[in-house]
């Protein structure tokens, strides 16, 4: 059974960072390709980042690409997304996501989801 546990929300002003970990259980964390995903009130969950299985290739969305980092660390089964220079149209509920596959495929909608983590960015 996947479990994945997002942590690392909170307020912060604008301008501000913000570091969010995933813990993953249930399958093996390095066989996989992760991703972040966000979803603000009223709006519809969209794609945030993604790394696949080895860490060698992320991807972003045009909104927050040279600001957000995604990573991630095997051997702790962690995923990361760094959040710099924070925006409050960045303020959404942010959900980890795992995939079936290794690699990250453009309109990847997650197949395996976390319970997400608040982010609020104040202005």
């Amino acid at each position: 059974q996947v479990q994945l546990v997002e942590s690392g929300g909170g307020l912060v002003q604008a301008g501000g960072s913000l570091r969010l970990s995933c813990a993953a259980s249930g399958r093996t964390f390095s066989n996989y390709a992760m991703g972040w995903f966000r979803q603000a009130p009223r709006k519809e969950r969209e794609f945030v980042s993604a790394i696949s299985w080895s860490g060698m290739s992320t991807h972003y969305a045009d909104s927050v690409k040279g600001r957000f980092t995604i990573s991630r660390d095997n051997a702790k089964n962690t995923l990361y997304l760094q959040m710099n220079s924070l925006k409050p149209e960045d303020t959404a509920v942010y959900y980890c996501a795992q995939s079936s596959a290794r690699h990250y495929h453009t309109g990847w909608r997650g197949d395996y989801w976390g319970q997400g983590t608040q982010v609020t960015v104040s202005s």
